[in-house]
């Protein structure tokens, strides 16, 4: 099983969401987005208050083309809107450690960067959700 649950601000810079290519930006993101076919689970793009945002969910059977095409999209966001941040909680029976399959792992995105961290809320998962 592959569990995923994210979002994610966009802004072309840290001191504003458009830095004067945003439209053009959000342009090429939505076509990335509109490539991914996901069986069970979504990704979109939304609109709050004039700021854009990046919605993903998602719980397949093991992980797939799913895991290695959001580490991409993530990765683009990051490269492409050095100002977006956010997070990506993800677990897997098969993560590698750390954490490992009794864990939730979390990609933290800012400035431009994507870094992965441990869990403190739901992991362990057994005795934390699970039992």
């Amino acid at each position: 099983m592959y569990e995923f649950h994210g979002w994610f601000g966009i802004a072309e810079s840290t001191e504003e969401s458009d830095a004067g290519q945003l439209e053009e930006g959000i342009i090429e993101l939505r076509g990335r987005i509109s490539q991914l076919d996901w069986s069970t689970g979504d990704v979109a793009l939304n609109t709050h208050n004039g700021e854009y945002f990046v919605v993903v969910n998602g719980l397949v059977n093991r992980r797939r083309d799913e895991a290695e095409e959001l580490g991409d999209l993530l990765d683009h966001i990051a490269a492409r809107f050095p100002g977006s941040y956010g997070v990506l909680y993800e677990r897997s029976a098969d993560m590698p450690e750390p954490p490992g399959q009794g864990a939730f792992r979390v990609k933290v995105m800012a400035r431009g960067k994507v870094d992965i961290r441990l869990d403190p809320f739901l992991s362990p998962v057994r005795p934390v959700i699970e039992d």
